[in-house]
């Protein structure tokens, strides 16, 4: 990939976590520019990585091999327009990673006929232990796919999907996942204080078991039900806790929770596409 010049259109701290898991694997800063209207983040993301950051959405992706949409949805029409032909002219993949953007829309708004990926990648991405759900058009070679989900492995796990209709699925698990966990933590930490722990006891038990249960699923071949039946101890309690949270229908509240989130990630497709 190192061969490769690629154009970030935005500088904000998803472009600046992708520009820096790019670095620090090896790739060569001089081969990225990066589009970014503000006079001092643009002098702070030069300082910062050695990128060539320019005002210009035109300046960046003169050239690229891929052009990353790093901007705000409600902009994205705009963007598409200005620099569709340039991307035409070049042969370059473009990348949005702006959540909610549908395939077919930003593709209108390019012009027809561009390989575009689109990318849903979360929060946890800012500290390199992202995860990341893609999807490509026909219109994307295998070259341009590899290039892709390089850059996106860049800041943690990356995965296809053949249907972009699963994108909304994907938001709900993932790209709103970390919330959910922020929640459970909070609510772990309130407990563990009420219980007589003092709170940053009671934080840091918590983060730290969080971590550490996350990493023992990453690195076992069982699934997650196996996993808390092994640590659940006939009469122990884990059983007794687990049991109060079943019998308060967490299951239940899961399950409706992801489907609020999809069906709510299907209706802002909608309006953004719709803009």
């Amino acid at each position: 990939m190192n061969n490769r010049t690629i154009a970030f259109i935005g500088g904000g701290n998803m472009a600046r976590s992708l520009i820096g898991g790019l670095i620090a694997d090896g790739f060569d800063a001089g081969a990225i520019r990066v589009a970014e209207p503000d006079a001092d983040q643009r002098g702070d993301l030069a300082a910062a990585f050695g990128v060539t950051a320019v005002a210009d959405n035109l300046d960046a992706a003169q050239g690229a091999d891929a052009v990353v949409l790093a901007v705000k949805p409600q902009v994205i029409r705009d963007v598409a327009a200005e620099i569709g032909q340039h991307a035409r002219d070049n042969g370059a993949v473009i990348i949005s990673i702006a959540a909610g953007i549908r395939e077919k829309d930003l593709s209108r708004w390019l012009g027809d006929g561009l390989p575009v990926v689109r990318t849903m990648p979360n929060t946890p991405s800012l500290v390199q232990t992202g995860a990341t759900a893609l999807y490509a058009n026909p219109q994307v070679s295998a070259d341009q796919r590899s290039l892709a989900e390089s850059l996106m492995r860049a800041v943690g796990l990356t995965c296809w999907l053949d249907d972009e209709a699963l994108m909304d699925a994907v938001t709900a698990v993932s790209g709103s996942g970390p919330a959910y966990f922020f929640l459970l933590m909070e609510l772990m930490e309130d407990a563990g204080e009420r219980l007589g722990l003092p709170r940053q006891t009671a934080r840091l038990l918590t983060l730290q078991t969080a971590m550490g249960a996350a990493k023992m699923a990453l690195e076992s071949d069982d699934d997650a039900r196996t996993l808390r039946q092994r640590v659940t101890s006939p009469g122990g309690t884990t059983e007794q806790a687990i049991k109060a949270l079943e019998d308060g229908g967490m299951g239940d509240l899961v399950d409706r929770a992801l489907h609020a989130a999809a069906d709510r990630a299907g209706e802002l497709g909608d309006q953004l596409g719709n803009q």
